[in-house]
Protein backbone atom coordinates (compact mmCIF):
# COMPACT_ATOMS: atom_id res chain seq x y z
CA UNK A 1 0.00 0.00 0.00
CA UNK A 2 1.11 3.53 -0.82
CA UNK A 3 -0.19 6.25 1.50
CA UNK A 4 0.65 9.97 1.45
CA UNK A 5 -0.89 12.76 3.48
CA UNK A 6 -0.89 16.11 1.60
CA UNK A 7 -1.25 19.02 4.00
CA UNK A 8 -2.07 22.64 3.15
CA UNK A 9 -0.90 24.78 6.08
CA UNK A 10 -2.77 27.83 4.84
CA UNK A 11 -6.15 26.18 5.43
CA UNK A 12 -4.99 23.42 7.82
CA UNK A 13 -6.51 21.01 5.29
CA UNK A 14 -5.49 17.42 4.67
CA UNK A 15 -5.97 15.33 1.55
CA UNK A 16 -4.74 11.85 0.71
CA UNK A 17 -3.17 9.82 -2.08
CA UNK A 18 -3.64 6.08 -1.49
CA UNK A 19 -2.45 3.49 -3.97
CA UNK A 20 -1.93 -0.20 -4.62
CA UNK A 21 1.70 -0.57 -5.62
CA UNK A 22 1.08 -3.93 -7.28
CA UNK A 23 -1.58 -2.72 -9.73
CA UNK A 24 -0.53 0.95 -9.88
CA UNK A 25 -4.05 2.21 -9.16
CA UNK A 26 -4.58 5.14 -6.80
CA UNK A 27 -7.34 7.19 -5.22
CA UNK A 28 -7.20 10.82 -4.10
CA UNK A 29 -9.49 11.87 -1.26
CA UNK A 30 -10.56 15.51 -0.62
CA UNK A 31 -8.25 17.05 -3.22
CA UNK A 32 -7.23 20.71 -3.04
CA UNK A 33 -7.90 22.74 -6.17
CA UNK A 34 -4.29 23.18 -7.34
CA UNK A 35 -4.01 19.56 -8.40
CA UNK A 36 -0.43 19.41 -9.69
CA UNK A 37 0.71 18.07 -6.31
CA UNK A 38 -1.29 14.85 -6.89
CA UNK A 39 -0.13 14.48 -10.48
CA UNK A 40 3.48 14.77 -9.30
CA UNK A 41 3.03 12.27 -6.45
CA UNK A 42 1.49 9.75 -8.84
CA UNK A 43 4.29 10.12 -11.40
CA UNK A 44 7.02 9.85 -8.80
CA UNK A 45 5.54 6.63 -7.43
CA UNK A 46 4.48 4.92 -10.69
CA UNK A 47 0.80 5.28 -9.87
CA UNK A 48 -2.27 6.12 -11.96
CA UNK A 49 -5.01 8.20 -10.36
CA UNK A 50 -8.04 6.08 -11.23
CA UNK A 51 -10.46 7.14 -8.48
CA UNK A 52 -11.31 10.38 -6.68
CA UNK A 53 -13.52 10.73 -3.60
CA UNK A 54 -14.76 13.31 -1.11
CA UNK A 55 -15.89 12.87 2.47
CA UNK A 56 -18.59 15.57 2.30
CA UNK A 57 -19.59 18.88 0.69
CA UNK A 58 -16.82 21.08 2.04
CA UNK A 59 -17.34 24.57 3.47
CA UNK A 60 -13.78 25.74 4.01
CA UNK A 61 -12.11 25.11 0.64
CA UNK A 62 -12.98 24.59 -3.01
CA UNK A 63 -12.43 20.90 -3.63
CA UNK A 64 -10.37 20.03 -6.70
CA UNK A 65 -12.02 16.69 -7.49
CA UNK A 66 -13.46 17.88 -10.79
CA UNK A 67 -10.21 19.52 -11.92
CA UNK A 68 -8.35 16.31 -11.12
CA UNK A 69 -10.93 14.19 -12.94
CA UNK A 70 -10.68 16.42 -16.02
CA UNK A 71 -6.93 15.77 -16.21
CA UNK A 72 -6.84 12.07 -15.23
CA UNK A 73 -10.26 10.79 -16.42
CA UNK A 74 -10.59 9.19 -12.99
CA UNK A 75 -14.01 8.20 -11.63
CA UNK A 76 -15.46 10.50 -8.95
CA UNK A 77 -17.15 8.83 -5.97
CA UNK A 78 -19.34 11.05 -3.76
CA UNK A 79 -21.84 10.58 -0.96
CA UNK A 80 -25.45 9.95 -1.86
CA UNK A 81 -26.42 9.95 1.81
CA UNK A 82 -28.17 12.73 3.73
CA UNK A 83 -31.38 13.06 1.75
CA UNK A 84 -32.45 15.01 -1.31
CA UNK A 85 -31.17 18.40 -0.12
CA UNK A 86 -27.63 17.08 0.29
CA UNK A 87 -26.96 15.62 -3.14
CA UNK A 88 -24.13 16.76 -5.39
CA UNK A 89 -25.53 18.33 -8.56
CA UNK A 90 -22.95 17.12 -11.09
CA UNK A 91 -22.12 13.67 -12.52
CA UNK A 92 -20.57 11.17 -10.09
CA UNK A 93 -20.92 7.64 -8.75
CA UNK A 94 -22.94 7.68 -5.55
CA UNK A 95 -21.89 6.07 -2.28
CA UNK A 96 -24.04 4.69 0.52
CA UNK A 97 -23.30 3.07 3.87
CA UNK A 98 -21.44 -0.22 3.34
CA UNK A 99 -20.42 0.43 -0.29
CA UNK A 100 -16.90 -0.62 -1.27
CA UNK A 101 -14.38 1.16 -3.49
CA UNK A 102 -11.69 -1.24 -4.75
CA UNK A 103 -8.30 0.27 -5.51
CA UNK A 104 -6.19 -2.67 -6.68
CA UNK A 105 -5.75 -4.88 -3.62
CA UNK A 106 -7.08 -2.22 -1.28
CA UNK A 107 -10.68 -1.58 -0.28
CA UNK A 108 -12.35 1.48 1.17
CA UNK A 109 -15.64 0.77 2.91
CA UNK A 110 -18.09 3.65 3.27
CA UNK A 111 -19.31 4.60 6.73
CA UNK A 112 -22.13 7.15 6.84
CA UNK A 113 -21.06 9.46 9.68
CA UNK A 114 -23.46 12.44 9.73
CA UNK A 115 -23.21 15.28 12.22
CA UNK A 116 -20.84 17.81 10.73
CA UNK A 117 -23.07 17.59 7.66
CA UNK A 118 -25.95 15.19 6.84
CA UNK A 119 -24.15 13.57 3.88
CA UNK A 120 -20.77 13.15 5.61
CA UNK A 121 -19.03 9.81 5.07
CA UNK A 122 -15.80 8.22 6.30
CA UNK A 123 -13.70 5.57 4.57
CA UNK A 124 -12.51 2.42 6.35
CA UNK A 125 -9.34 1.28 4.56
CA UNK A 126 -8.17 -2.34 4.41
CA UNK A 127 -4.83 -3.45 2.92
CA UNK A 128 -5.81 -6.98 1.86
CA UNK A 129 -2.40 -8.44 1.03
CA UNK A 130 -1.48 -7.77 4.66
CA UNK A 131 -4.78 -8.38 6.47
CA UNK A 132 -8.53 -8.58 6.08
CA UNK A 133 -9.01 -6.21 9.02
CA UNK A 134 -9.25 -2.44 8.61
CA UNK A 135 -6.08 -0.46 9.31
CA UNK A 136 -7.06 3.19 8.70
CA UNK A 137 -10.21 5.29 8.92
CA UNK A 138 -10.29 8.50 6.88
CA UNK A 139 -12.74 10.67 8.76
CA UNK A 140 -12.89 13.93 6.81
CA UNK A 141 -14.48 16.50 9.13
CA UNK A 142 -16.10 13.89 11.37
CA UNK A 143 -13.38 13.08 13.94
CA UNK A 144 -10.20 15.13 14.27
CA UNK A 145 -7.24 14.57 16.56
CA UNK A 146 -8.67 15.72 19.88
CA UNK A 147 -11.89 17.19 18.48
CA UNK A 148 -14.85 16.59 16.17
CA UNK A 149 -16.46 18.49 13.32
CA UNK A 150 -18.78 21.32 14.26
CA UNK A 151 -22.46 20.93 13.33
CA UNK A 152 -23.28 24.64 13.44
CA UNK A 153 -21.64 25.66 10.13
CA UNK A 154 -24.76 24.96 8.08
CA UNK A 155 -26.69 27.38 10.26
CA UNK A 156 -24.04 30.05 10.87
CA UNK A 157 -22.34 30.06 7.46
CA UNK A 158 -24.97 28.74 5.07
CA UNK A 159 -28.01 30.23 6.80
CA UNK A 160 -29.87 26.94 7.30
CA UNK A 161 -31.75 27.72 10.50
CA UNK A 162 -32.37 24.97 13.03
CA UNK A 163 -29.79 22.52 11.68
CA UNK A 164 -27.14 22.68 14.42
CA UNK A 165 -29.14 20.79 17.08
CA UNK A 166 -30.09 18.07 14.60
CA UNK A 167 -26.46 17.84 13.50
CA UNK A 168 -25.26 17.54 17.08
CA UNK A 169 -27.69 14.67 17.73
CA UNK A 170 -26.51 12.91 14.57
CA UNK A 171 -22.89 13.42 15.63
CA UNK A 172 -23.58 11.79 19.00
CA UNK A 173 -24.83 8.66 17.24
CA UNK A 174 -22.04 8.65 14.65
CA UNK A 175 -19.44 8.67 17.43
CA UNK A 176 -20.84 5.40 18.73
CA UNK A 177 -20.03 3.86 15.34
CA UNK A 178 -16.51 5.31 15.52
CA UNK A 179 -15.95 4.06 19.08
CA UNK A 180 -16.88 0.53 18.02
CA UNK A 181 -13.94 0.32 15.59
CA UNK A 182 -10.83 -1.63 16.66
CA UNK A 183 -8.64 0.57 18.84
CA UNK A 184 -5.54 0.00 16.68
CA UNK A 185 -7.17 1.60 13.59
CA UNK A 186 -5.30 4.74 12.55
CA UNK A 187 -7.31 7.98 12.30
CA UNK A 188 -6.49 10.41 9.47
CA UNK A 189 -8.77 13.42 9.25
CA UNK A 190 -9.44 16.35 6.95
CA UNK A 191 -8.02 19.10 9.16
CA UNK A 192 -5.44 20.01 11.77
CA UNK A 193 -4.87 22.79 14.27
CA UNK A 194 -5.93 26.19 12.96
CA UNK A 195 -8.98 25.06 11.03
CA UNK A 196 -12.31 26.78 11.71
CA UNK A 197 -14.09 23.43 11.26
CA UNK A 198 -13.63 22.69 14.97
CA UNK A 199 -12.61 24.53 18.12
CA UNK A 200 -9.78 22.48 19.65
CA UNK A 201 -8.07 20.52 16.88
CA UNK A 202 -4.75 18.90 17.77
CA UNK A 203 -1.51 19.71 15.94
CA UNK A 204 -0.55 16.04 15.52
CA UNK A 205 -1.34 14.77 12.02
CA UNK A 206 -2.89 11.42 12.95
CA UNK A 207 -4.08 9.32 15.84
CA UNK A 208 -5.76 5.99 16.59
CA UNK A 209 -9.27 5.08 17.61
CA UNK A 210 -7.95 3.94 21.00
CA UNK A 211 -6.07 7.17 21.61
CA UNK A 212 -9.10 9.28 20.68
CA UNK A 213 -11.27 7.26 23.06
CA UNK A 214 -8.92 8.34 25.84
CA UNK A 215 -8.06 11.87 24.72
CA UNK A 216 -10.88 13.29 22.59
CA UNK A 217 -13.37 15.28 24.68
CA UNK A 218 -16.29 14.17 22.51
CA UNK A 219 -15.80 10.51 23.39
CA UNK A 220 -16.12 11.17 27.12
CA UNK A 221 -19.89 11.79 26.83
CA UNK A 222 -20.97 8.30 25.76
CA UNK A 223 -24.02 8.26 28.09
CA UNK A 224 -24.69 12.01 28.29
CA UNK A 225 -26.19 13.28 25.06
CA UNK A 226 -27.35 16.61 26.50
CA UNK A 227 -23.96 17.40 28.02
CA UNK A 228 -22.32 16.45 24.73
CA UNK A 229 -24.59 18.72 22.68
CA UNK A 230 -24.23 21.65 25.08
CA UNK A 231 -20.43 21.44 25.02
CA UNK A 232 -20.25 20.89 21.26
CA UNK A 233 -22.34 23.94 20.39
CA UNK A 234 -20.70 26.29 22.93
CA UNK A 235 -17.88 28.71 22.04
CA UNK A 236 -17.44 27.70 18.42
CA UNK A 237 -15.33 30.25 16.49
CA UNK A 238 -16.93 32.54 13.92
CA UNK A 239 -17.07 30.80 10.53
CA UNK A 240 -15.53 32.88 7.73
CA UNK A 241 -18.00 34.50 5.35
CA UNK A 242 -16.68 32.60 2.35
CA UNK A 243 -17.84 29.26 3.81
CA UNK A 244 -21.34 29.75 2.37
CA UNK A 245 -19.89 30.22 -1.11
CA UNK A 246 -17.74 27.08 -0.75
CA UNK A 247 -20.80 25.04 0.21
CA UNK A 248 -22.53 26.24 -2.94
CA UNK A 249 -19.62 25.84 -5.37
CA UNK A 250 -18.70 22.39 -4.08
CA UNK A 251 -22.25 21.18 -4.67
CA UNK A 252 -23.12 22.60 -8.09
CA UNK A 253 -21.53 22.56 -11.53
CA UNK A 254 -18.90 25.31 -11.91
CA UNK A 255 -16.05 26.43 -14.19
CA UNK A 256 -12.82 24.47 -13.75
CA UNK A 257 -9.32 25.86 -13.27
CA UNK A 258 -6.84 23.20 -14.34
CA UNK A 259 -3.60 25.19 -14.06
CA UNK A 260 -2.31 27.75 -11.60
CA UNK A 261 -2.81 31.07 -13.45
CA UNK A 262 -0.06 33.65 -13.87
CA UNK A 263 -1.03 37.28 -13.28
CA UNK A 264 0.57 40.39 -14.81
CA UNK A 265 2.65 42.94 -12.97
CA UNK A 266 0.79 46.18 -13.60
CA UNK A 267 2.42 49.28 -14.98
CA UNK A 268 2.09 52.49 -13.02
CA UNK A 269 -0.57 53.70 -15.46
CA UNK A 270 -2.56 50.45 -15.30
CA UNK A 271 -2.53 50.50 -11.50
CA UNK A 272 -3.51 54.17 -11.21
CA UNK A 273 -6.37 53.70 -13.65
CA UNK A 274 -7.81 50.73 -11.74
CA UNK A 275 -7.15 52.29 -8.33
CA UNK A 276 -8.91 55.53 -9.24
CA UNK A 277 -11.93 53.55 -10.43
CA UNK A 278 -12.18 52.05 -6.95
CA UNK A 279 -10.73 48.57 -7.48
CA UNK A 280 -9.87 46.98 -4.15
CA UNK A 281 -6.16 46.68 -3.33
CA UNK A 282 -4.83 44.04 -0.93
CA UNK A 283 -1.39 44.84 0.47
CA UNK A 284 0.20 41.51 1.42
CA UNK A 285 3.33 42.97 3.01
CA UNK A 286 4.33 42.39 6.61
CA UNK A 287 2.29 44.50 9.03
CA UNK A 288 5.42 46.43 10.11
CA UNK A 289 6.27 47.42 6.54
CA UNK A 290 2.65 48.32 5.84
CA UNK A 291 2.55 50.56 8.90
CA UNK A 292 5.62 52.47 7.70
CA UNK A 293 3.89 53.50 4.47
CA UNK A 294 0.81 52.30 2.60
CA UNK A 295 -1.30 53.44 -0.32
CA UNK A 296 -4.52 55.02 1.03
CA UNK A 297 -7.65 52.82 0.97
CA UNK A 298 -5.70 49.56 0.76
CA UNK A 299 -6.29 46.58 3.05
CA UNK A 300 -3.39 44.93 4.84
CA UNK A 301 -3.80 41.14 4.67
CA UNK A 302 -0.36 39.66 5.20
CA UNK A 303 0.69 36.88 2.82
CA UNK A 304 1.13 34.29 5.57
CA UNK A 305 -0.75 31.07 6.34
CA UNK A 306 -3.90 33.03 7.24
CA UNK A 307 -3.94 34.99 3.98
CA UNK A 308 -6.69 33.05 2.21
CA UNK A 309 -8.93 32.95 5.26
CA UNK A 310 -8.89 36.72 5.76
CA UNK A 311 -9.33 37.35 2.04
CA UNK A 312 -12.36 35.07 2.27
CA UNK A 313 -13.72 37.25 5.06
CA UNK A 314 -13.17 40.58 3.29
CA UNK A 315 -13.49 39.99 -0.47
CA UNK A 316 -16.49 38.96 -2.49
CA UNK A 317 -16.58 36.59 -5.44
CA UNK A 318 -17.78 39.14 -7.99
CA UNK A 319 -15.11 41.85 -7.66
CA UNK A 320 -11.65 42.07 -9.16
CA UNK A 321 -8.78 43.09 -6.92
CA UNK A 322 -5.08 43.95 -7.03
CA UNK A 323 -2.32 42.52 -4.85
CA UNK A 324 0.72 44.33 -3.50
CA UNK A 325 3.32 41.54 -3.44
CA UNK A 326 6.79 40.55 -4.57
CA UNK A 327 7.20 38.64 -7.82
CA UNK A 328 8.44 35.63 -5.85
CA UNK A 329 5.24 35.55 -3.76
CA UNK A 330 2.69 35.56 -6.53
CA UNK A 331 2.52 31.84 -7.26
CA UNK A 332 2.08 30.98 -3.59
CA UNK A 333 -0.56 33.68 -3.05
CA UNK A 334 -2.41 32.67 -6.21
CA UNK A 335 -2.53 29.05 -5.03
CA UNK A 336 -3.85 30.09 -1.64
CA UNK A 337 -6.61 32.16 -3.22
CA UNK A 338 -7.62 29.60 -5.84
CA UNK A 339 -8.06 27.04 -3.06
CA UNK A 340 -11.08 29.08 -1.92
CA UNK A 341 -12.16 30.11 -5.41
CA UNK A 342 -10.96 33.72 -5.35
CA UNK A 343 -9.83 33.83 -8.98
CA UNK A 344 -10.44 37.50 -9.83
CA UNK A 345 -6.89 38.81 -9.44
CA UNK A 346 -6.56 41.74 -11.86
CA UNK A 347 -2.79 41.94 -11.41
CA UNK A 348 -0.17 43.01 -8.90
CA UNK A 349 2.40 45.67 -8.06
CA UNK A 350 5.56 45.09 -6.07
CA UNK A 351 6.59 48.63 -5.09
CA UNK A 352 4.14 51.02 -3.44
CA UNK A 353 6.57 53.90 -3.82
CA UNK A 354 6.67 53.53 -7.61
CA UNK A 355 2.99 54.51 -7.90
CA UNK A 356 3.73 58.14 -7.06
CA UNK A 357 0.83 58.18 -4.60
CA UNK A 358 1.49 59.84 -1.26
CA UNK A 359 1.71 57.08 1.33
CA UNK A 360 -0.02 57.06 4.71
CA UNK A 361 1.38 55.59 7.94
CA UNK A 362 -0.25 53.67 10.78
CA UNK A 363 -0.28 55.03 14.31
CA UNK A 364 1.16 52.02 16.16
CA UNK A 365 1.53 52.48 19.91
CA UNK A 366 3.50 50.76 22.66
CA UNK A 367 2.18 49.00 25.74
CA UNK A 368 3.08 51.99 27.87
CA UNK A 369 1.04 54.35 25.70
CA UNK A 370 -1.82 51.83 25.58
CA UNK A 371 -1.96 51.86 29.38
CA UNK A 372 -2.42 55.63 29.35
CA UNK A 373 -5.54 55.28 27.16
CA UNK A 374 -7.44 52.90 29.44
CA UNK A 375 -10.35 54.35 31.36
CA UNK A 376 -10.49 57.70 29.59
CA UNK A 377 -13.97 58.98 28.71
CA UNK A 378 -12.83 60.21 25.32
CA UNK A 379 -11.19 56.89 24.35
CA UNK A 380 -12.86 53.80 22.90
CA UNK A 381 -10.81 50.60 23.23
CA UNK A 382 -11.84 47.97 20.70
CA UNK A 383 -10.77 44.32 20.95
CA UNK A 384 -11.02 42.83 17.44
CA UNK A 385 -10.51 39.19 18.45
CA UNK A 386 -13.25 36.58 18.26
CA UNK A 387 -16.09 36.55 20.78
CA UNK A 388 -14.90 33.41 22.60
CA UNK A 389 -11.40 34.87 22.97
CA UNK A 390 -12.83 38.10 24.33
CA UNK A 391 -15.09 36.31 26.79
CA UNK A 392 -12.20 34.20 28.05
CA UNK A 393 -10.37 37.36 29.09
CA UNK A 394 -10.04 40.97 27.99
CA UNK A 395 -8.80 44.37 29.02
CA UNK A 396 -11.24 46.13 31.34
CA UNK A 397 -13.44 48.55 29.41
CA UNK A 398 -12.65 47.11 25.98
CA UNK A 399 -15.52 46.56 23.55
CA UNK A 400 -15.53 43.54 21.24
CA UNK A 401 -15.99 44.00 17.49
CA UNK A 402 -14.56 41.02 15.61
CA UNK A 403 -12.31 42.02 12.71
CA UNK A 404 -14.06 39.63 10.30
CA UNK A 405 -17.35 41.49 10.76
CA UNK A 406 -15.89 44.95 11.38
CA UNK A 407 -16.86 46.18 7.91
CA UNK A 408 -20.50 45.40 8.76
CA UNK A 409 -20.29 46.99 12.22
CA UNK A 410 -18.60 50.33 11.58
CA UNK A 411 -21.46 52.04 13.41
CA UNK A 412 -20.11 50.57 16.64
CA UNK A 413 -16.85 52.52 16.21
CA UNK A 414 -16.85 56.13 17.40
CA UNK A 415 -15.72 58.92 15.08
CA UNK A 416 -15.78 61.37 17.96
CA UNK A 417 -13.46 59.55 20.35
CA UNK A 418 -9.88 58.38 20.14
CA UNK A 419 -10.16 54.74 19.03
CA UNK A 420 -7.52 52.24 20.20
CA UNK A 421 -7.65 48.76 18.65
CA UNK A 422 -5.85 45.54 19.50
CA UNK A 423 -6.06 41.79 18.98
CA UNK A 424 -3.91 38.93 20.31
CA UNK A 425 -0.54 39.65 18.68
CA UNK A 426 -1.04 42.34 16.04
CA UNK A 427 -1.97 40.60 12.79
CA UNK A 428 -5.72 41.06 13.07
CA UNK A 429 -5.45 44.60 14.44
CA UNK A 430 -3.34 45.49 11.37
CA UNK A 431 -6.23 44.31 9.19
CA UNK A 432 -8.70 46.21 11.35
CA UNK A 433 -6.62 49.41 11.20
CA UNK A 434 -6.60 49.27 7.39
CA UNK A 435 -10.38 48.68 7.31
CA UNK A 436 -11.01 51.69 9.54
CA UNK A 437 -8.59 53.90 7.61
CA UNK A 438 -10.27 52.90 4.34
CA UNK A 439 -13.64 53.90 5.81
CA UNK A 440 -12.58 57.37 6.89
CA UNK A 441 -11.72 56.85 10.55
CA UNK A 442 -8.94 59.31 11.42
CA UNK A 443 -8.41 58.97 15.17
CA UNK A 444 -7.26 55.36 15.38
CA UNK A 445 -4.29 53.92 17.24
CA UNK A 446 -3.14 50.30 16.97
CA UNK A 447 -1.71 48.58 20.05
CA UNK A 448 0.10 45.96 18.00
CA UNK A 449 1.44 44.03 20.99
CA UNK A 450 -2.11 42.98 21.81
CA UNK A 451 -3.24 40.63 24.56
CA UNK A 452 -0.03 38.63 24.29
CA UNK A 453 2.06 41.58 25.41
CA UNK A 454 -0.59 42.85 27.83
CA UNK A 455 -0.80 39.55 29.74
CA UNK A 456 2.97 39.05 29.74
CA UNK A 457 3.44 42.48 31.31
CA UNK A 458 0.26 43.04 33.26
CA UNK A 459 -1.35 39.65 33.79
CA UNK A 460 -4.81 41.05 34.49
CA UNK A 461 -7.88 40.56 32.34
CA UNK A 462 -11.60 40.34 32.90
CA UNK A 463 -13.27 37.01 32.12
CA UNK A 464 -16.97 36.77 31.27
CA UNK A 465 -19.69 34.16 31.36
CA UNK A 466 -23.32 34.43 30.27
CA UNK A 467 -24.33 36.62 33.20
CA UNK A 468 -21.30 38.45 34.57
CA UNK A 469 -17.66 39.44 34.27
CA UNK A 470 -15.06 38.70 36.95
CA UNK A 471 -11.43 39.67 37.37
CA UNK A 472 -9.02 36.93 36.40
Amino acid sequence: MFFQHVYDKSLAQGSYVIGCQKTGEAIVIDAQRDIDVYIDIAKQNNLRITYIAETHIHADFLCGSRELAAVTNATIYLSDEGGEDWQYQFPHKGLKEGDIIRVGNLTLEVMHTPGHTPESISFLLTDHPATDKPVIVLTGDFVFVGDIGRPDLLEKAAGLAGTKEDGAKQMFQSLKKFAALPEYVQVWSGHGAGSACGKALGAVASSTVGYEKIRNWALQYSENEKGFIDYLLADQPEPPKYFAMMKHLNKVDRPLLIDVPKHPELTKEQFISAYEKGMKVIDTRNKVEFAKGFIPNTLNIQGNNSFATWCGWLLNYQEQFILVAEDSQMEDLTRKLMRIGLDNIFGYISDVNATGIELHTSDVISLEEFKTQIGKDNVQIVDVRGASEYEAGHVEGAENVFVGTLQDNLGKISKDKQVVIHCQAGDRSAIAYSILAKNGFKNVKNFSGGMKEWIAENGKTIGCNETSCTKA
